[in-house]
């Protein structure tokens, strides 16, 4: 049997605003949505990554639903320190900031963190080699 990791499904509570923040902050972009009675659907993929991001809406959900949180987190490899501070400079202007940036000992690397519509992490880095 191959097996390979394909997705990672999270909860949401306002997809809509979910995908704007992911379009606005990651490479991600909209590839599949759709709505039913039950609530909506929408996958979001980098053409660079072979993992797609599919977040989930309930109508009965209103309120954030932290899942990758405190430490749990998304890891989104950059090209330099500099666009790590960028990002880092973006997200605090958005109120979104949740890790200043910062040095971590091998193989961490150069790392900031920004909080989704939810709560949940997206770890952004340059150096860490996995």
């Amino acid at each position: 049997m191959s097996a390979r990791l394909t997705h990672l499904a999270l909860p949401c509570h306002d997809l809509v605003a979910t995908i704007a923040w992911y379009e606005k902050f990651t490479s991600l972009q909209k590839t599949h949505y759709r709505q039913d009675a039950f609530g909506a659907v929408a996958w979001l993929a980098s053409q660079d990554s072979g993992i797609v991001l599919v977040f989930i809406q309930k109508n009965e959900t209103k309120e954030p639903i932290p899942i990758l949180a405190p430490l749990a987190h998304l890891g989104i490899s950059l090209d330099s320190t500099d666009q790590v501070d960028q990002v880092a400079a973006r997200g605090e202007s958005e109120g979104c900031l949740a890790w200043e940036p910062k040095q971590e000992p091998d193989p961490v690397g150069y790392i900031c963190a920004l909080s989704d519509p939810d709560g949940n992490l997206v770890e952004f880095s340059y150096g860490q080699e996995i």
